[in-house]
């Protein structure tokens, strides 16, 4: 096979599960070394990223005629996490609900206001309801740009309570002042600009 060019949303996970292997198959083949080294979290794509997708290769399984066989197929390793947090606290121990295209998940949040769930390569999107349905969040899985693009920057500061308006990819006046606030609740120099300090602090919450 070739290299085939990510669109917006896509992830390894997410091509390995169109393509019919697993993600560790193609993160870490040798093919794909330079865009390893280059995003660093195989979750985190750019539109415009090339991908080798390797030809499938058949397995020859040796068993005798006069007996029943059973084969498992190993599941996806690919899991979802989520950190609740309220005012800079965990939201622990809390109640909610995620809803996948065709499953509904109920839990509680850890000590942390953790909530960890394995789901599949190809689902993009979740709700999450807490306090009963009061409140609603829809989570878009697998479309974080990476920080060193614009958009990346304005997604991850959006996600930690600091708004970028429209979140359209440009250095705009809001976004420069959701670095600001950013910045000083991090005792990073305030300065308006996605500095190398301020992305490392990012890559914190968000790889």
């Amino acid at each position: 096979m070739a290299k085939i060019i990510a669109s917006q949303g896509d992830s390894i996970p997410s091509l390995a599960k169109e393509h019919g292997f697993f993600a560790d198959t193609i993160w870490n083949h040798g093919e794909n070394a330079d865009l390893k080294a280059l995003r660093k979290d195989r979750n985190v794509l750019a539109p415009g990223d090339e991908v080798y997708i390797p030809d499938k290769r058949l397995r020859d399984e040796s068993r005798p005629t006069d007996a029943k066989h059973r084969f498992k197929r190993k599941g996806e390793p690919q899991r979802l996490k989520i950190k609740l947090l309220c005012s800079g606290r965990p939201r622990a121990n809390e109640d909610y609900v995620l809803r996948f295209p065709d499953q509904i998940v109920q839990g509680k949040t850890d000590a942390e206001g953790k909530i960890e769930q394995r789901v599949p390569g190809d689902v993009h999107e979740a709700l999450l309801l807490l306090r009963g349905g009061k409140e609603q969040y829809s989570i878009r899985i697998g479309e974080l740009d990476p920080v060193d693009a614009v958009r990346g920057v304005q997604q991850r500061l959006s996600n930690l309570g600091f708004p970028c308006g429209s979140g359209a990819g440009e250095m705009d006046d809001e976004t420069r002042d959701a670095l600001k606030k950013f910045q000083a609740k991090n005792d990073l120099s305030v300065t308006g600009e996605a500095d190398d300090a301020t992305k490392g602090k990012l890559r914190e919450f968000y790889p």
